[in-house]
C-alpha cells in the first residue's frame, strides 16, 4: 500500500508506484546520471532502464503520510559521485514533496555503476 494522506474532507491514497515514478523521473533529470539501474534478482545482473521503467530502479516504503526513497543509479564517468548523489537526493525531495504533499524521510542513493 501507498501513502496515505488525510484532511478534513477524506484520505488521499497514493500509491508506491506513482511516488517511485516521480523520485524516478527527478533523478534522471540531474546532471551525471546515465540512467536506472535494476538488478535481476535471478543472476544479480545490472541492467540500465530506459525512460519507460523509471519506477523499476526505485524502491519506496511508506509509513501514514511519511516516505523513505530507495533509489539505484548508474552515473557518467568523470562526475564526482557525492556532488550528483547530493544533487539526486535534493531534487527526489523536492520533488515528491511537492508532488506528492508527502513527507520525505530518507532518500538513499545506491550507486551501482560507472558508464562512459
Amino acid at each position: 500500500m501507498g501513502g496515505i494522506l488525510r484532511n478534513s474532507l477524506g484520505e488521499i491514497h497514493i500509491a508506491k508506484e506513482a511516488l517511485a515514478t516521480i523520485a524516478g523521473r527527478a533523478s534522471v533529470e540531474c546532471y551525471g546520471i546515465v540512467g536506472m539501474a535494476s538488478k535481476r534478482a535471478t543472476d544479480g545482473i545490472i541492467e540500465l532502464l530506459g525512460k519507460e521503467n523509471l519506477s523499476r530502479g526505485v524502491k519506496v516504503h511508506t509509513r501514514g503520510n511519511e516516505v523513505d526513497i530507495d533509489i539505484y543509479i548508474i552515473v557518467e564517468y568523470g562526475v564526482s559521485i557525492p556532488t550528483v548523489a547530493k544533487n539526486v537526493m535534493d531534487r527526489i525531495r523536492y520533488n515528491v514533496e511537492k508532488f506528492s504533499g508527502m513527507e520525505v524521510k530518507n532518500v538513499n542513493i545506491k550507486v551501482e555503476g560507472v558508464r562512459v
